[in-house]
């Protein structure tokens, strides 16, 4: 295994173009340290890292903070929490196109990650339910808006041949900081009960520290400005292109029909004494898993298709549903349920944006990472809603069957929406031009 350091490309000067040879970023050199991606992917790793601690150790806390201290209804919690999962989706877009549209994607996530880090004060004088509700979407929409300017720098500071690797090894290091995060908080809160105000004033100091080695240690890599002449109509145009709409179709089939981890973990708590005992443990386990495959399988998805990959991981998913929805559980069977969600995050979290990225110029790399998360987010969102609407009707088991029955259908389909799509050429790096 290599490091080869890819800070910026040789040669190349702020307000170029990044683009290669051979499709190749700019012909980048550097010093070989021991993995072949760049210390730009590690050290956005360390922030996604730092900014992940500070947001899972107010998500692990929040629906007890919300219900038991702020005294909210469960209608009331419901809304914030559809607020928390779906409100990225809105900027997602809007934060790819800014990125792309000015050629430097490291402030527009500069503004997401300090939105965010902001929130996290803010929820200490935040009381009332509008005011909770206002912090909450602070939060989620700077997460939207830095997304796919910060996919969009691992892109540009890659090589091409090397983009599941590059993601890969990023969403590790943000998976260290999504196990820590729960463990951080149940730490302070044993130590001071009810303290909630210490673990959102501890989750500030992680999200500041985060934002502050993004500002003065990622380096400001110029992508292709190309994006500034394309305008609004012809960048629409690259990101729903015949390259990139069947597999946004296939990411929103396979979204539309995937079970949120709450509902899985609250499914496994109805039935097995495990799960109700130590819940807030089903997090880290899955976090964990995710942590130890998201590597291997970027390499993995490098090597034999990033499609191919992403189709499979659907059906380590498939697996989980079923062993989900079995009448009788256990400490294998739940571990089993939790390695497979993390083999499933594995193969496609980090998969789905390199796959992406070398569908369209790289003048529009961040519009179109930003439209195939923002279908998957969206899509999500609407499975939520149903998989609770057959909870509510038919109990937790049968409505994991039922979407275990629709998902064995999804995924061949989604197969051919993808067949191809490891087979075409690179986009490369110019303006689509």
């Amino acid at each position: 295994m290599y490091v080869t350091v890819r800070d910026r490309p040789a040669g190349d000067s702020p307000g170029q173009p990044s683009g290669g040879p051979a499709g190749r970023p700019g012909g980048r050199t550097g010093r070989l340290l021991g993995w072949r991606v760049s210390s730009t992917v590690l050290l956005l790793g360390t922030v996604s890292l730092l900014t992940d601690v500070s947001s899972e150790m107010v998500a692990s806390v929040l629906p007890l903070y919300l219900t038991a201290v702020v005294g909210l209804s469960p209608v009331a919690y419901g809304f914030v929490d559809g607020i928390y999962q779906g409100v990225s989706a809105l900027v997602r877009i809007a934060g790819g196109y800014a990125g792309d549209r000015g050629g430097r994607p490291k402030w527009v996530a500069v503004a997401g990650y300090g939105a965010s880090a902001v929130s996290r004060i803010a929820m200490l004088p935040a009381q009332g339910f509008a005011a909770i509700t206002a912090v909450i979407t602070t939060d989620r929409l700077g997460k939207g808006l830095r997304t796919a300017p910060r996919d969009a720098l691992i892109a540009a500071s890659s090589d091409p041949a090397m983009l599941g690797r590059s993601f890969g090894v990023h969403r590790a290091l943000d998976t260290v900081g999504a196990a820590l995060g729960p463990l951080v908080a149940f730490a302070l809160l044993a130590a001071v009960p009810a303290s909630y105000d210490s673990v959102f004033l501890v989750s500030f100091a992680f999200g500041l520290v985060g934002l502050a080695v993004l500002v003065l240690f990622v380096p400001n890599i110029p992508t292709a400005v190309g994006a500034a002449r394309l305008g609004v109509r012809r960048m629409v145009a690259e990101v729903t292109g015949a390259r990139l709409r069947r597999p946004l179709l296939a990411a929103g089939l396979l979204g539309l029909l995937t079970v949120g981890d709450g509902f899985l973990y609250l499914t496994l708590q109805d039935r097995d004494d495990f799960a109700a005992l130590y819940f807030p443990l089903l997090f880290v386990g899955t976090n964990v898993a995710y942590l130890l495959l998201a590597v291997p399988f970027g390499r993995l998805a490098d090597r034999v298709g990033r499609a191919k990959v992403m189709v499979a991981g659907h059906g380590a998913l498939l697996a989980c549903y079923l062993l989900a929805a079995a009448p009788a559980g256990g400490l294998w069977l739940t571990t089993s349920v939790l390695l497979l969600l993390g083999v499933f995050y594995a193969a496609t979290d980090g998969v789905l944006p390199a796959l992406v990225a070398r569908l369209v110029p790289a003048a529009a790399r961040g519009s179109g990472i930003a439209a195939a998360q923002t279908m998957v987010v969206l899509t999500r969102f609407a499975s939520s809603l149903a998989f609770g609407l057959l909870w509510s009707v038919l109990g937790s088991g049968s409505a994991v069957l039922v979407f275990a029955v629709a998902l064995a259908g999804g995924i061949p389909l989604a197969g051919w929406l993808l067949s191809g799509v490891d087979a075409a050429p690179d986009a490369g790096s110019g303006s689509g031009s």
